[in-house]
């Protein structure tokens, strides 16, 4: 059905231990993540560096493995007791875009070679068909066919994203998790990668969680936007409704933070304090208590119930 969930994330958490000088603490990279993304839908997943965004995304994709709560894609269980077979069942169905373009890319290894490379591992193509496939994924994303013998080096910024993003398409993905795509580029080329994106979405029918924490990138992709903050998802609904009336403080904060060209415009009061610390920080029930817009409250007020508590 159209409308049901291709991704399904409950209750997922993530920890990483954090040694020191006084021994080991306990980071909370995730508190109890949940949400869905449907066919041909965009999540857009926003928040400030160090929410938890990327690390939410690498879990998806199985790069690293959840602490606790359950991650399902189409259907299968990847974090389950049998999670390896559920992963390796639809590892070809989902695939990630990486931030930095040339970071992911080896500069040693040509373009035609670097695109291949999910072809040779999936290892059910000739060469033929190989080769055949390079050149039409070249210029699926708006790239001459004899870029396949160039070097990352010789490409702009812009460009080698969009080779990244056609390593990414190489064995037909339905799920893309896309990591900040165009903050490592230009506003030019952001526009261009943000239609590129949009228009595979269109002709292939991908579905994408695109984590950013530009506003305006995020408007223009998604249709639904998770606001994280702290490891939690404070906030989820409709783009339209983030922007016109965001509940959770926070949110108002994130747009409130937006530079306008209008010298009417007086922006809101600055949130006070600090970003509360991951460390041994973890997720409870219980009331939420009233209050202004300070960093405090913002770490205790969420729309599900769910406060920060040390």
């Amino acid at each position: 059905m159209v409308d049901q969930p291709i991704v399904q994330v409950r209750d997922l958490c993530k920890t990483f231990p954090v040694k020191h000088a006084g021994g080991v603490s306990t980071l909370h990279a995730l508190s109890g993540v949940n949400f869905d993304i449907k066919r041909g839908e965009t999540l857009g997943l926003v928040g400030e560096s160090g929410s938890g965004k990327t690390t939410a995304g690498r879990i998806l994709v199985g790069l690293i493995p959840a602490t606790s709560g359950t991650v399902n894609l189409f259907g299968h269980n990847i974090t389950g007791v049998d999670a390896k077979a559920q992963l390796a069942a639809v590892r070809s169905r989902l695939q990630f875009v990486f931030q930095d373009p040339y970071a992911s890319l080896n500069p040693r290894m040509r373009v035609g070679t670097a695109i291949a490379e999910p072809l040779d591992i999936a290892g059910t193509y000739s060469r033929k068909d190989r080769n055949d496939r390079v050149a039409e994924l070249l210029e699926l994303v708006g790239l001459p066919r004899n870029s396949i013998e160039r070097y990352p080096h010789e490409f702009s910024g812009g460009q080698r994203q969009r080779i990244v993003i056609a390593r990414a398409l190489a064995l037909n993905p339905e799920f893309v998790v896309c990591d900040e795509p165009v903050s490592a580029l230009d506003v030019s080329m952001q526009a261009q990668i943000v239609n590129l994106l949009l228009d595979l979405q269109d002709r292939l029918g991908l579905s994408y969680l695109f984590i950013a924490h530009d506003l305006a990138v995020v408007r223009a992709v998604s249709t639904r936007i998770a606001v994280m903050y702290a490891g939690a998802i404070v906030e989820t609904a409709p783009k339209t409704q983030i922007y016109s009336s965001p509940q959770h403080p926070y949110s108002k904060a994130l747009l409130d933070a937006v530079p306008r060209a209008d010298p009417a415009y007086v922006r809101a009061p600055v949130v006070a304090g600090e970003v509360p610390s991951l460390l041994a920080m973890r997720l409870r029930h219980g009331a939420m208590p009233a209050g202004g817009n300070s960093a405090e409250m913002l770490r205790l007020r969420s729309p599900r119930g769910l406060p920060f508590v040390w």
